[in-house]
């Protein structure tokens, strides 16, 4: 069988250290692949103007399967203005190149585990009503809607004249909105379409079937958010009616999920929701089980392509210490679920049981499990540096 190629998108920060560790991971792990190398992050958007070169689209079109790191974002203004000066002015805008990537492949579908692993010092505890403490057992799979909604990236300001003028067809925009500058008004828009709001559910329909779940929570906003949040709940339940008999949908408000997460976590095994709602769930639930770095995540879709991504973002200030101090579990867990994705179930759950025992025993523990500020000093305070973790999961394997 020919081997595996892998893309492999570092990114920016603390990428390039993690997915260095998840290499040397799955390379111990006895994992037979080909790992090549993609530009992305804001080193190319800098110096190229596109933070996604067209070289990186065609290596993940040609091989299907990518790993990618951490990316930086800033906002417009502090994105144009650190361009090259061979750049400056050419009416060049920077959007997030994993949006970008999720869009352009049509990568619809996220999953974000979040799960309680035994010993990890970082799990939500909560009082009981004796006086004494309980650990809930957190197994939750988020279900992220991830092209559309309010990441959608359609947004204005100053809005041309067929953007003004339809929007004045609405009255509560004539009310509210239309007698403010044209320039003082921004606007981003929620958009959702019946075709991949299905595909979402679906697979979180799917997922809970294959577990033996009872159903699916839908997370949304429909008492408020009419349109969009009605849509999908009112699809959850007709789809259930008539394609998933045994499983029942519960529904809960985004508002009111943050406090019954935090009440009774344990109660929640599948959760599908919007985009932006979804991002919010899954750094809320990875909160209950120990912080974004053990919070991993996939992404695929209609084009074949997957991409297998810790959810933490680029951590700058500590890109650049001599010995790395970031936890790569994270990393190593996104490396856990491509394998999955690819059919190599046996070598997932090896990689992850490893993992867990190392978690377990105690005895490496990054600066987050030990619940210190992260500074270059941790690691003489015994904080594990990224280097040691890893060599403590290969360890057990």
């Amino acid at each position: 069988m020919a081997k595996r190629t892998i893309v492999t998108m570092p990114g920016d920060g603390i990428g390039k250290v993690v997915m260095e560790q998840c290499i040397r991971l799955l390379n111990a792990a006895g994992f037979d692949a080909n790992y090549v190398h993609a530009d992305i992050g804001w080193e190319f958007w800098c110096k190229e103007g596109n933070p996604l070169p067209d070289r990186t689209i065609d290596l993940l079109e040609k091989h299907k399967i990518g790993l990618f790191g951490a990316i930086t974002s800033k906002p417009k203004d502090r994105a144009a203005a650190e361009l090259i000066p061979e750049l400056q002015n050419k009416g060049l805008v920077y959007y997030s190149p994993i949006v970008t990537m999720r869009q352009h492949f049509k990568m619809d579908i996220c999953m974000r585990p979040c799960k309680t692993f035994k010993g990890n010092p970082l799990n939500f505890i909560r009082r009981t009503a004796d006086g004494g403490y309980s650990e809930p057992i957190i197994d939750v799979v988020v279900f992220r809607q991830n092209t559309e909604g309010l990441y959608g990236g359609i947004e204005w300001s100053n809005a041309p004249d067929i953007v003004w003028d339809a929007l004045c067809t609405h009255k509560k925009f004539v009310d509210n909105f239309s007698s403010h500058p044209r320039n003082e008004v921004f606007i981003s828009t929620r958009i959702l379409t019946k075709k991949y709001t299905e595909r979402i559910l679906r697979a979180g329909f799917d997922y809970a079937k294959e577990r033996g779940y009872k159903g699916i929570t839908v997370c949304e906003k429909p008492n408020v958010v009419r349109e969009t949040s009605g849509m999908m709940l009112k699809l959850a339940q007709d789809i259930a009616k008539k394609d998933y008999p045994g499983l029942s949908v519960w529904d809960t408000n985004i508002d009111a999920q943050m406090m019954w997460m935090t009440k009774n976590p344990e109660n929640y095994n599948v959760i599908v929701a919007s985009n932006m709602f979804g991002d919010i769930l899954s750094d809320g639930f990875a909160g209950l089980v120990g912080g974004l770095g053990f919070a991993s995540s996939a992404q695929f879709g209609e084009k074949g392509v997957a991409v297998f991504e810790p959810t933490h973002g680029s951590a700058p200030k500590y890109a650049d210490y001599e010995v790395s101090i970031v936890n790569p579990i994270a990393m190593f867990l996104s490396a856990c679920l491509m394998l999955e994705y690819i059919g190599e179930k046996t070598l997932a759950k090896r990689i992850e049981k490893a993992i867990a025992d190392v978690i377990e025993e105690g005895k490496v523990r990054t600066y987050d499990m030990m619940k210190m500020s992260g500074s270059a000093d941790v690691i003489h305070k015994g904080a594990a540096s990224t280097v040691q973790m890893t060599d403590a999961v290969i360890a057990k394997l």
